[in-house]
């Protein structure tokens, strides 16, 4: 189980990281659909990993970095499905 929540932290540690630099160096947006997954899943690791080692401000903050990534998504499908109706 340990192996797992950490794995998990180190992986979603690697997406915000990564995600953080593919819009630093212009090769996504914020309003891409790949940014925002690589957050919202990098979170998920976070909120594991924080959780488990009882850090609650920090899944706190990755509970709401999720919501922010998931609306961001939700926000973008809505926005792509009503442009492609027109």
């Amino acid at each position: 189980m340990l192996i797992f929540v950490e794995v998990a932290g180190w992986i979603g540690a690697g997406l915000i990281l990564g995600a953080y630099l593919l819009v630093s160096i212009d090769k996504l947006t914020g309003r891409s659909p790949l940014f925002q997954w690589m957050n919202l899943i990098g979170a998920a690791g976070f909120v594991i990993n924080s959780g488990y080692h009882g850090a609650l401000p920090s899944a706190a903050l990755n509970i709401v970095w999720m919501l922010i990534g998931g609306i961001s998504l939700w926000r973008i499908m809505k926005r792509g499905s009503s442009t492609s109706a027109t």
